[in-house]
């Protein structure tokens, strides 16, 4: 089968937390003829699968890797601490980064966080993965500080998790190589900036509907593009305007008015 003869197709990538379930229902009523194919890759894998052709665009987290991808930042996620529903910080809101100071802090390797200075106490040994950390403070061996949407997909019924307001946060954004910025990768820009199916940007716009003559003959409109009062008869001349004086007889004397004296008999 040559390239020509490929039938097209989109694949997105997404790092863990992002559900492009919206997008993509989107995307299939659009284009039902280009199937999508969601592509899971870990945070730290994402921008090596768009370099290598694996997606052709893949949701992943800030900041972008290289020059080389073009890149939209979508939304800012909340930071929470996960904790064993017993724990004390479960009984607030919201707490600091300070209000972990006593606490061992896990700091997975797989940790999407932009840390500075990670909170609490330090872990013996960093856990691979975000997976194992929330494991181990099921096991009540520590606390782990995540994006919302990791707290989330991580739940158990065992945990439960607070904001911590002054944690740094996680951005998504879409991102993609940008010399293959494809008329796919176009069609999923406007899909996620919310374009209508109308969009000049869109893959196949609906072109503009002519505009209707006004019908002509209506009450007080123009007839046959004349002007008002003006408008000719067959002969060229114009015709006689509503309430004014009757049109002459052919080749003859205007009649008669009504209302004159009676002819005398002879």
């Amino acid at each position: 089968m040559t390239g020509s003869d490929t039938p097209p197709s989109f694949r997105l990538a997404y790092v863990p937390g992002v559900t492009p379930t919206k997008w993509v229902r989107i995307w299939n009523e659009r284009l039902p003829d280009v199937p999508l194919t969601l592509v899971g890759v870990p945070a730290a894998e994402a921008f090596a699968a768009l370099r290598t052709s694996d997606a052709d665009a893949g949701f992943v987290r800030m900041p972008v890797d290289g020059a080389d991808l073009s890149a939209i930042p979508l939304y800012t996620e909340t930071t929470v601490v996960v904790v064993p529903k017993d724990h004390v910080v479960a009984a607030v809101e919201e707490i600091t980064t300070e209000d972990l100071a006593d606490e061992i802090v896990l700091h997975p390797l797989d940790d999407v966080l932009p840390w500075e200075t990670l909170p609490g106490r330090p872990a013996f040994e960093r856990p691979a993965t975000t997976a194992d950390a929330v494991e181990l403070v099921a096991a009540g061996i520590g606390v782990l500080v995540v994006p919302q949407s990791l707290a989330r997909l991580h739940h158990r019924k065992d945990l439960t998790y607070r904001t911590v307001s002054d944690a740094p946060a996680s951005r998504i954004a879409l991102s993609w190589p940008e010399e293959k910025t494809t008329d796919l990768v176009e069609e999923f820009i406007g899909i996620v900036r919310g374009r209508t199916v109308n969009s000049t940007r869109g893959r196949q716009p609906t072109p503009p509907q002519p505009k209707q003559r006004k019908a002509t003959g209506g009450a007080g409109g123009k007839a046959g593009g004349a002007k008002a009062g003006g408008a000719k008869t067959g002969g060229g001349k114009p015709a006689a305007r509503s309430g004014g004086k009757p049109a002459a007889r052919s080749g003859g004397k205007p009649a008669a008015k009504r209302g004159g004296k009676p002819r005398g008999r002879r």
